[in-house]
């Protein structure tokens, strides 16, 4: 359904004006049909749903009168009482997969504001819009929302009354202002974040209502059907701060004080509870359906151990590869974000204590991710002690673990080799498919230079020149049929950090179906070494490694197959780069092939 309402909404802007009307009326006659059946069957279990909550409003008379503005461009609109006096606006409901696909598209349209978030059922009280709808089943328990009757309208006086809300005492200007005075430092900088957070002041949080503040009030009062003063009342004061901190419903922010790790500060504890620790870390775990983690950083040392921390972490599948890095003397930020979480970690030494933390967070979420860090980032004290380098005791040691995190390990990884002096590299284009980064040996990055798919051969060049301790000279003649052969390859992918050598033999110059690009070999290779050099009795490379050929008819094991040199020269020449020819040498022995395929030969991974 989602994706039909998505999909229309679409089509619907680029038809004319007329058109587009009429056709988002036909289909949201379809809709409306469509979704009193889903909602009957939502409401069944709504803690397995999600809402995308749009706006809220004070009075339920101008929640009434946006809920009916919505609804006329968009489907799944319904309006739920809120704690506090608020009344909420919302689509819905959805899984969270449909949700996140909602907002998307609807905030790339211009369709709902910016600032729309995922929230759940248990958030909201009796539902108000469509009048007579209950999808929560709340309606009959709650107190219900009374519709005042209708009366005929007042005449307005002039000058006209201050709106206010439900239940207000009016309160002048002056009366604002004096009550204004009695505000603390940091209750007039709160009142500045919020109104920049809502999009209407976007200048220096200072404390100093100036021209520039007012002039925000008084669009805020101007878009919350308020007489525009530029100076909030009390009750419009606690307004703001009530839309400021709606996003945070129902993740029941409270301070946690762990003694072990000498950090005190906020958390969501409605998502998240302490599960171990794994020095340096504290490890809060999510409790539900949402994806949400917290670490709490915790250790002694030196500016060193800073940058020790700071390195390690960007090892770690927590902290995706996307993302701004900041290291400064005392302090860093890693922010990595993909298509399903974001991770931030902030951490500071003060002294010879190095303390901070980690918020994971679904990706789609940026409204409330950003309001939860802001909350951990402000609340986080940090007391005396740090956690016991030997604290957690883990049920088994992993080489790809790091205090209980997984080490980020790629999506594929094979063999190539060197073939001229800056680092330029070979590979099986296998190995390349899909990457969005591509390493040699783990550690430098590499750009696809030129791929040949029929051939199954890419070119690779460093981002940074390098200085191969070898590189493949080719064979000026074909190798004897039936002589020896090796092949240097990185086997098992990775785990060792050196290629190892299979010795064979040469079977034939063609393949199967008398291809003149193909060698045909007896070895017994694995996976990880296609991409690798093939070099004869005299250390010269006349071929690289092939994968298996991939299909119904499995070959023996020991059936490879290698691309020629000539192949390979004339992919590298298409890159704009040339081949070494060796010269034809005397055999050598296993020792010394093994000491050349291994200096050119090196591991290609392909990152996610």
């Amino acid at each position: 359904m989602v994706n039909c309402v998505i999909s229309c909404l679409s089509v619907a802007k680029i038809l004319t004006m007329e058109n587009r009307v009429q056709m988002l009326r036909s289909f949201f006659v379809f809709m409306i049909v469509f979704s009193s059946l889903a909602k009957g069957a939502f409401a069944q279990s709504n803690s397995d749903v999600v809402w995308v909550q749009i706006e809220a409003r004070p009075t339920l008379e101008a929640a009434r009168d946006r809920a009916a503005t919505f609804a006329q461009t968009l489907p799944d609109v319904s309006g739920f009482a809120l704690q506090g006096g608020w009344y909420a606006i919302a689509l819905g409901p959805y899984t969270r997969e449909d949700a996140e696909a909602v907002i998307e598209s609807y905030r790339n349209q211009g369709l709902i504001p910016a600032d729309s978030y995922i929230a759940f059922s248990r958030t909201y009280g009796a539902q108000y819009w469509p009048p007579g709808d209950d999808a929560l089943g709340l309606n009959g328990l709650a107190a219900r929302i009374e519709v005042p009757e209708e009366s005929e309208p007042v005449a307005q006086q002039d000058p006209a009354p201050a709106l206010t809300l439900e239940g207000e005492e009016t309160e002048t200007p002056a009366q604002a202002r004096r009550s204004e005075a009695l505000l603390t430092a940091k209750e007039r900088r709160d009142l500045q974040t919020a109104l920049k957070w809502a999009g209407f002041y976007n200048s220096t949080i200072d404390g100093a209502f100036g021209r520039g503040t007012r002039n925000s009030m008084a669009s805020w009062q101007r878009a919350n059907v308020f007489e525009p003063t530029g100076i909030l009342t009390t009750r419009q004061r606690a307004a703001l701060m009530g839309q400021y901190n709606a996003v945070l419903d129902g993740l029941d922010m409270k301070l946690v004080r762990d003694l072990d790790a000498g950090i005190e500060i906020k958390m969501p504890t409605a998502l998240v509870s302490f599960a171990r620790y794994e020095a340096p870390f504290a490890h809060y775990d999510a409790t539900g359906d949402i994806a949400a983690r917290v670490l709490l950083i915790s250790q002694s040392g030196s500016q060193d151990t800073l940058k020790s921390l700071y390195d390690i972490m960007q090892t770690l599948t927590i902290v995706p590869l996307d993302g701004p890095r900041q290291l400064s003397r005392n302090s860093f930020r890693l922010v990595g974000q993909n298509t399903r979480f974001v991770s931030e970690t902030q951490v500071e030494r003060v002294g010879d204590e190095i303390k901070g933390f980690t918020l994971i967070w679904p990706a789609g979420d940026e409204t409330r991710r950003t309001r939860v860090l802001q909350e951990m980032r402000d609340s986080l004290v940090r007391r005396i002690g740090v956690l016991d380098p030997a604290a957690g005791q883990p049920d088994a040691q992993r080489v790809d673990l790091v205090a209980g995190l997984e080490i980020r390990k790629p999506m594929l990884s094979r063999s190539g080799f060197f073939v001229d002096g800056s680092g330029a590299v070979v590979t099986t284009a296998d190995a390349v498919q899909s990457c969005t980064r591509i390493t040699l040996d783990d550690t430098h990055d590499a750009t696809l230079a030129g791929v040949d798919q029929q051939q199954g051969i890419a070119v690779l060049t460093p981002t940074k020149r390098l200085a191969p301790p070898s590189i493949a000279r080719f064979s000026p003649a074909p190798p004897r049929l039936q002589s020896e052969v090796a092949v240097a390859g990185y086997s098992f992918e990775g785990q060792l950090n050196a290629p190892s050598m299979t010795f064979g033999t040469l079977s034939d110059l063609r393949g199967l179906r008398g291809e003149t690009d193909l060698n045909r070999l007896a070895v017994d290779a694995l996976p990880g070494d296609a991409g690798g050099p093939v070099m004869d009795s005299s250390g010269n490379v006349f071929g690289m490694l092939l994968p298996q050929p991939e299909g119904n008819r499995r070959l023996p094991d020991e059936v490879r197959f290698a691309l020629t040199s000539d192949a390979i020269t004339r992919v590298l020449e298409r890159a704009g780069l040339s081949a070494q020819t060796g010269e034809a040498a005397p055999n050598l022995d296993a020792l010394d092939i093994s000491d050349r395929g291994m200096g050119m030969t090196v591991l290609v991974s392909c990152w996610e």
